[in-house]
């Protein structure tokens, strides 16, 4: 019994990542026909029905390509790094609580703050390895960015977390039957938007790959299928961060149509924002997060704490 249960997982998690894979794969093709539309002009459209098998051959051409590597660089280092970095973004995927996968973290957002703390490792060590000034630079600064809006960004979520008294992702759409958080967390949920959108290094925050000074950043020498593993990584993170924001603000999980739209509306929101705003300043964007976004998710966190003592009395 014991290894049909087993399998049973094992199922479920190919099934997942089967399922994350093709989500990030048509979540391209969206970013792409979005953009396209906001510059006025079509998206990719010739390849299947209007364009949408675009992906897949994208994604052929990729992996097909011929993989190059730098003469001076530490070749072990930098051919598994994009390998880490797009397991550590497919292992957050596993503590969503499938309700046919039988695994339930109960706590499921420390090892999310866990992993997407690694995360900051593989940019780093991708960056060295090249040996490469440019990657470098751009290494350093992705992860001093990175880990600034980690800070941030745990004690935003800490906040939900106190609400509900549970690390346990499973315990936050009972919490919001009647009421959704975002309702009373307002300025919360946006400080979380926008340390979402520092934390996967979009625009207006992509100073990991400015190309004007820094010519595409920490993975300017990836090619062919380190490459695009650095980019499945990269929107399998934003996939996940939209789905973090709808359980925590949005009314929780549950396996309905209106929640994968709601997840749906929030990676749209991701793309809006590259379409429409300028790329920040990097002192600018270093001051927002250690003056700005700190003190205000510190006060809240000790309000919520407060409100919480009250109401548990």
């Amino acid at each position: 019994m014991m290894y049909m249960d087993l399998l049973m997982v094992l199922m479920g998690l190919i099934i997942l990542i089967l399922g994350v894979l093709i989500g990030v794969a048509f979540l391209t093709l969206l970013e792409r026909k979005v953009l396209g539309y906001i510059q006025i002009r079509k998206g990719p459209n010739k390849v299947g029905i209007i364009g949408i098998l675009q992906p897949f051959s994208d994604g052929i051409k990729l992996f097909t390509k011929e993989q190059t590597y730098p003469m001076f660089s530490n070749y072990y280092s930098y051919y598994f790094s994009p390998v880490i970095s797009f397991i550590l973004s497919l292992m957050v995927w596993m503590l969503i609580p499938y309700y046919f996968n039988m695994i339930s973290f109960n706590l499921g957002f420390l090892f999310f703050l866990c992993c997407t703390s690694l995360g900051v490792y593989t940019v780093m060590v991708a960056g060295w390895s090249s040996n490469s000034n440019y990657s470098l630079l751009g290494s350093l600064r992705a992860v001093a960015q990175t880990i600034s809006y980690e800070v941030s960004l745990s004690l935003i979520f800490l906040s939900s977390i106190i609400m509900v008294m549970d690390f346990n992702i499973c315990f936050f759409s009972k919490y919001q039957e009647y009421i959704w958080f975002i309702i009373f967390m307002i300025p919360l949920s946006l400080c979380l938007f926008s340390s979402m959108l520092a934390e996967t290094n979009r625009t207006p925050y992509d100073f990991a790959e400015g190309e004007s000074e820094l010519v595409s950043g920490f993975n300017i020498e990836y090619s062919s299928g380190g490459f695009a593993l650095i980019f499945l990584a990269e929107y399998s993170s934003i996939l996940f961060m939209s789905m973090m924001f709808v359980i925590t603000y949005l009314g929780g999980y549950d396996l309905t149509l209106f929640f994968y739209l709601k997840t749906s509306f929030l990676s749209f929101m991701f793309v809006w924002v590259r379409g429409t705003l300028p790329r920040y300043h990097y002192d600018k964007l270093m001051y927002l997060a250690w003056k700005t976004y700190l003190p205000i998710s510190l006060n809240y966190l000790l309000f919520y704490l407060g409100m919480t003592i009250m109401l548990y009395k």
